[in-house]
């Protein structure tokens, strides 16, 4: 059972810079099967969107349009960690961001649907407001 911590979330000025992390129990893969793992956000009053992702074997990387040269995910193996590191921060980035996890066989990663991913953190809430 993959648990995953996010932190970093906090409140940050427009244009702004902020690194969010995601802790995983595990990281493991085989010959044939291998972990996922997404960063997606929820603002209020709309539907939680998928942010970036990367696999944690032949890291392979997907981002949404909205962040592509604004945000920048990657992976540490050696602490389980995975990072999203977000600059040029807009208040429509505001939002709770949560990981998530994907066991599957599929290399690279996808964003979506996001009901492939069986495994969430609580989330971490990032503000941007001056």
């Amino acid at each position: 059972q993959l648990q995953l911590v996010e932190s970093g979330g906090r409140l940050v000025q427009p244009g702004g810079s902020l690194r969010l992390s995601c802790i995983a129990s595990e990281f493991r893969f085989d010959d044939v099967f291998s972990y996922s793992i997404g960063w997606f956000r929820q603002a209020p009053g709309k539907e939680r969107e998928g942010v970036a992702c990367i696999n944690e074997k032949d890291f392979g990387v997907q981002y949404a349009e909205s962040v592509k040269g604004r945000f920048t995910i990657s992976i540490d193996n050696t602490k389980n960690a995975v990072y999203l590191q977000l600059n040029n921060l807009k208040p429509e980035d505001t939002a709770v961001y949560y990981c998530a996890g994907l066991w599957s066989q599929r290399p690279g990663c996808s964003i979506g649907p996001e009901e492939f991913y069986g495994y969430w953190g609580l989330g971490t809430q990032v503000t941007v407001s001056s």
